[in-house]
């Protein structure tokens, strides 16, 4: 990967963005698609559209949502100890302990989260999963008026991790999920760069994902695309106790995911196959019978209808702090649809026959 594009990406996963508070993400993509984009514009709910050859045809929905799970302060303790809420979903038994980030209007503060010790649990409690309510942030305050001067109610709340490089293209990251996809579809415009395309491909940065596919209901409206395409993660299954009869052969390095099931455009699906083959990479269909629970899901039904299809990047450990990607992956997941965008016709059909 290149190291601007290495830089950006690292931007991205490291500014906190939980659903709701995704500005501080939303300036790091603006600044950096700029350079690569006809228009770029932010609408009510946050969404950054960046938009190449906007007078095309057809219109093409390239959506990657830049929000992250969180957690959001909801209470201050006499003790000082911070009480808080879970933006989007959370294993409470990956929370247990870990460092978090305090974004407050002075800055970030430190904390930790806290629960009882396991030699205090009563030997029923022992057995069974926590739960976020019985747990807090310490930020070492000595009471409830040294919080307070310090965080706010409705503070948002991320894990501590960041950016970084396992080994190889192996990489970590607390949110990859869908950051991710925010670099995939902005790599894209930069590799449009040079090309003509018939079609206007409009990038957006879409926000509340997480809590719901907010961003893409109004974002798509306000878009009108002919196609949309849900650019997000996937989940790998190389790891151990994988269930592949259930997830498919799915991993990291092994190309990118494109769905294929009732949520998903017939001729949007073969296009984006036949361009993968045609550029010799390796890739995986996903199976998705039902909802693929991205973006996509609300976008296919905007208006009177959108060929809807979804590009997903290999990921294991979803929704921890420490996320894990192939960095060959994310690239040629930009590389397809770059392609994909290249090749449609101003004249394709999309009406399933």
């Amino acid at each position: 990967m290149r190291d601007d594009s290495l830089k950006f990406l690292a931007a991205l996963t490291d500014a906190p963005g939980p659903s709701g508070y995704e500005q501080p993400v939303q300036r790091v993509f603006r600044e950096y698609v700029s350079q690569y984009a006809d228009e770029v514009r932010t609408d009510v709910l946050g969404n950054v559209i960046a938009v190449r050859n906007p007078s095309g045809r057809p219109r093409i929905m390239l959506a990657g949502h830049a929000d992250e799970i969180g957690f959001q302060v909801r209470y201050i303790s006499d003790e000082g100890m911070i009480y808080f809420g879970g933006i989007g979903g959370h294993d409470a038994v990956v929370a247990a302990g870990q460092r978090v980030t305090i974004h407050t209007a002075s800055g970030p503060i430190r904390g930790v989260l806290g629960r009882k010790a396991v030699h205090l649990l009563e030997a029923d409690e022992r057995d069974k999963a926590p739960k976020l309510k019985d747990m807090w942030i310490d930020i070492g305050a000595t009471d409830k008026k040294e919080a307070e001067s310090l965080v706010a109610i409705g503070d948002c709340v991320t894990y501590a991790a960041s950016f970084a490089i396992l080994r190889g293209s192996v990489a970590v990251a607390r949110s990859f999920d869908d950051k991710m996809g925010a670099f995939v579809i902005a790599e894209t415009l930069r590799l449009l760069q040079e090309a003509s395309p018939a079609a206007a491909v409009i990038a957006v940065a879409t926000v509340q994902e997480e809590v719901g596919l907010r961003g893409a209901r109004t974002g798509a409206y306000g878009v009108a695309p002919d196609v949309g395409i849900a650019v997000d993660v996937g989940h790998s299954t190389d790891y151990p106790g994988a269930d592949k009869r259930a997830s498919g052969d799915v991993k990291l390095g092994g190309g990118p995911m494109i769905a294929r099931g009732s949520h998903i455009n017939p001729r949007v699906f073969e296009l984006l196959i036949s361009a993968a083959r045609e550029l010799d990479m390796p890739f995986v269909i996903e199976a998705t019978p039902g909802g693929t629970g991205t973006d996509t899901d609300i976008i296919q039904m905007t208006q009177a209808g959108v060929a809807t299809g979804v590009v997903s990047v290999p990921l294991r450990y979803m929704h921890t702090p420490n996320e894990v990607v192939s960095l060959d992956d994310i690239e040629r997941a930009a590389i397809l649809l770059a392609r994909f965008c290249e090749r449609v016709r101003a004249d394709e059909d999309w009406i399933p026959r």
